[in-house]
C-alpha cells in the first residue's frame, strides 16, 4: 500500500522574518499578562490563576526563543561571510 508521502518531495523550509516573529509573540505574551495582572483576584478565586502565570511564561520562553534566534542568524551570517571569502581564495588558487 502506498503511503500519501510518496506522492511528492517535501517542500523547502520557508525562511522569514524570524527574529520579528518571535519579538513580536514575546511582546504579545508580556501584553496579555500585563492585562490579566489587575483582575488576579477573579482569576483566584474561580480556580483560574493558572492564565496568568501561563502568559508570564510564554514571555520568560520568547525571551529564551528571542535570544536563541538572534544568536542562529548572526551564525548563519557568519558562515555566509566565510563561504564567501574562502570561494575567491579557491577559485584564485
Amino acid at each position: 500500500m502506498w503511503k500519501k508521502s510518496e506522492l511528492r518531495a517535501a517542500p523547502a523550509p520557508l525562511e522569514g522574518p524570524v527574529v520579528g516573529t518571535i519579538t513580536g509573540g514575546t511582546v504579545i505574551w508580556f501584553v496579555l499578562f500585563l492585562a490579566q495582572l489587575p483582575f488576579y483576584g477573579w482569576y483566584a478565586d474561580h480556580g483560574h490563576a493558572w492564565f496568568v502565570w501561563t502568559c508570564l511564561a510564554g514571555g520568560g520562553l520568547g525571551l529564551l526563543g528571542v535570544w536563541y534566534v538572534r544568536r542562529r542568524d548572526a551564525a548563519i551570517k557568519r558562515d555566509a561571510a566565510a563561504r564567501q571569502t574562502a570561494a575567491p581564495a579557491a577559485n584564485g588558487a
